[in-house]
């Protein structure tokens, strides 16, 4: 399968899963009688750059297994790493601005990048004996 159809596939397992667990952390939000607009708006936004973060290291994953295919190891590694450091800024910069406007609850915008792990562990139990993810 084409890499590109391969990293298509995970997100759209990820965003699948963030969906869900985005809805049961409302429902407990619901449940515990915390839940308001910017609650709702976290978990939006959170599962969103969840989602846009799973995206963009998969592409740089695939991007640097191009490349050490390619016998450019290096090459690689500093895509992986660059990769890694801009995420991270991004993520914290986009986290930060939304908290501190007071349009996001900041544990309903943290929380989703939290589900993105159990959702591919998950994933795991549902995925066919001969299927493969590479």
């Amino acid at each position: 399968m084409d890499s590109r159809k391969i990293v298509l596939k995970e997100t759209a397992v990820v965003a699948i899963g963030q969906v869900i667990c985005v809805a049961i952390m409302l429902g407990v939000f619901a449940l515990l009688g915390r839940f308001n607009r910017t609650v709702l708006l976290g978990g939006i936004v959170g599962g969103a750059l969840a989602i846009a973060n799973f995206f963009f290291m998969s592409v740089g994953a695939m991007i640097a297994a191009d490349k050490a295919e390619a016998q450019n190891v290096k090459g690689g590694n500093a895509t992986i790493q660059i990769s890694y450091l801009a995420r991270l800024a991004v993520l914290f910069l986009l986290l930060f601005a939304f908290v501190k406007s007071g349009l996001c609850d900041v544990f309903a915008i943290v929380l989703p990048l939290v589900f993105v792990r159990p959702t591919i562990t998950v994933a795991e139990f549902f995925r066919k004996s001969g299927e493969k993810t590479k």
